[in-house]
C-alpha cells in the first residue's frame, strides 16, 4: 500500500471509530505517528480528505473533522431515500449470484452482533457499511455507487447507529436480511420498497433521538 493510501486509511478509520470526533483538530504530526509516514503523503491524504467532505481545511487550524449538522444529516436522508431505492432497483435487475451470497453473509452477521447482549457498534457499522457498498456495486451503475458511498460515509461520521434502541437496531438488521431475500426471489419493487422503509427508518431514528 503506497504512504498516502496507509495515511487515508488511518485517518478515515480513525473518524469513523470516533477516535477523531468532529470538530477535532487532526494535525500532520498526530498522522505521521499514528500511520508511520512521512509528512508529503500526510499533507495529500487530508487532501482527500477534504474533497471528500470529511474534513475541513481551517485558517490556523489546518484539517478539523467536518461538524455536520441536523440539516447536513437531512439532506443526505433525503437523498439516500431517493437514490438507494433506485439502486435497489437496478440491482433487482442485474444482481449476480456472488453478491446476493456477500449480502447474506454481511445481513447475518450483523443480525447475529444486534442480538448480542451488548451490541458492538462500530461492528455494525461496518457491516452495515459493507452490506450497502455490496448492493450499490451490485446495480452495476459505477457513478452511482461513487454518489452514494460518498452519502452513507458521513452518516458514519455523526455515528448514526448510537441514536438507535435495541429493537432500531434489530429493526434495521432484519431489513438488510429482508431486502436479500426479496432480491433473492427477484422481486424488485419489494425490495425497493423494503429499502425506503429502512431509510427513512434511520431519519427517523436520528431525528427523534440525536
Amino acid at each position: 500500500m503506497k504512504a498516502v493510501d496507509t495515511a487515508y486509511a488511518v485517518v478515515r478509520e480513525s473518524i469513523f471509530a470516533g477516535r477523531f470526533s468532529p470538530g477535532d483538530r487532526i494535525t500532520e504530526q498526530e498522522v505521521v505517528e499514528l500511520a508511520g509516514v512521512s509528512r508529503t503523503p500526510v499533507r495529500e491524504a487530508l487532501r482527500r480528505l477534504q474533497s471528500q467532505g470529511l474534513v475541513e481545511m481551517q485558517p490556523n487550524l489546518g484539517a478539523v473533522v467536518t461538524n455536520w449538522s441536523s440539516e447536513d444529516a437531512e439532506e443526505i436522508f433525503e437523498l439516500r431515500a431517493m437514490l438507494e431505492c433506485f439502486a435497489t432497483r437496478l440491482a433487482g435487475e442485474r444482481i449476480t449470484v456472488e453478491h446476493l451470497e456477500r449480502m447474506r453473509k454481511l445481513a447475518t452477521a450483523q443480525l447475529e452482533e444486534v442480538r448480542r447482549k451488548t451490541p458492538d457498534l462500530d461492528r455494525i457499522a461496518e457491516l452495515n457499511n459493507q452490506f450497502h457498498q455490496e448492493l450499490y456495486a451490485a446495480a452495476g451503475n459505477r457513478r452511482l455507487n461513487r454518489i452514494l458511498i460518498s452519502l452513507i460515509e458521513p452518516t458514519l461520521v455523526i455515528r448514526t447507529f448510537q441514536h438507535y434502541s435495541d429493537e432500531a437496531l434489530r429493526r434495521s438488521a432484519r431489513q438488510h436480511l429482508e431486502i436479500v431475500e426479496l432480491l433473492e426471489s427477484a422481486d424488485a419493487e419489494g425490495a425497493e420498497a423494503v429499502m425506503r422503509t429502512h431509510v427513512l427508518a434511520a431519519r427517523h431514528e436520528f431525528r427523534h433521538n440525536a
